[in-house]
């Protein structure tokens, strides 16, 4: 008896299982609403938009948010599921590219592209925002395949043997501060940025050496306090639904 009252107290079904279509079709559409602000959202402001613009521009309340995603990481692992996939083709394509250099210049522009359409996939690779499991092991799948990219063209001798994996979250720092600074005026400005970064990256004589290349923990720390600096404009919406 006490299962039955537990499972529809005051009259009314609690259980997920207990809901009839009506509402479980209202809920799906709430959550594709959402999943389609977010995206929305966070590509034009970056992950650290206030999730209350995200539910506002889904329609539906800050509550109704927080039941569908328990918190910002797991909203945001969903919305950039497709992006993150996109992300590992390109990396797959510049594998698979008969030239290496070519493959690696490839993967550097369609990656400066992916910061260019997604203003919130650029900080995300940027910050290392937790994304969950599945998230996190799409990123860092990418990322062995990356560097993977970055030593064929090494042994093909078609990259400067100083260049580091370092060097591309470096420079997706810089592109992040061109794309935001040129977006309305000058969307394709990156290009240019991004055509003298890959000239600097073949070898030749004459070349002057690179400083150090950078620290890889002291790096993360650095990618770490950018996220938190984002996030801490918007802690406050972060920590949940307030009543």
């Amino acid at each position: 008896m006490w299962r039955i009252y537990s499972t529809y107290a005051g009259g009314m079904p609690t259980s997920p299982d207990c809901e009839s279509p009506r509402l479980r079709a209202d809920a799906e559409l709430n959550r594709s609403r959402i999943l389609a602000a977010a995206q929305e959202v966070f590509g034009e402001q970056g992950v650290s938009a206030p999730l209350t613009d995200v539910a506002n521009r889904a329609g539906v309340g800050i509550a109704t948010l927080y039941r569908r995603f328990p918190d910002r990481a797991a909203l945001i692992a969903e919305a950039f599921e497709d992006a993150l996939a996109r992300y590992d083709a390109s990396a797959d394509e510049a594998l698979a590219a008969a030239d290496a250099w070519v493959g690696f210049a490839g993967l550097v522009e369609r990656m400066g592209g992916l910061q260019a359409e997604n203003r919130g996939f650029a900080h995300l690779i940027q910050s290392s925002f937790p994304l969950g499991r599945t998230g996190a092991g799409a990123r860092e799948r990418g990322y062995r395949k990356v560097v993977e990219v970055i030593d064929r063209a090494k042994a093909a001798g078609v990259l400067r043997a100083d260049f580091s994996p370092e060097d591309l979250p470096i420079l997706s720092f810089a592109l992040a501060g061109i794309i935001d600074t040129t977006r309305d005026d000058l969307p394709d400005a990156w290009r240019r940025h991004v055509a003298l970064f890959l000239d600097a990256c073949r070898p030749g004589t004459g070349r002057s050496a690179l400083p150090p290349v950078p620290d890889p923990i002291h790096l993360q720390r650095a990618m770490l306090r950018s996220g938190r600096r984002r996030q801490g404009r918007t802690a406050k919406d972060a920590d949940g639904p307030t009543s």
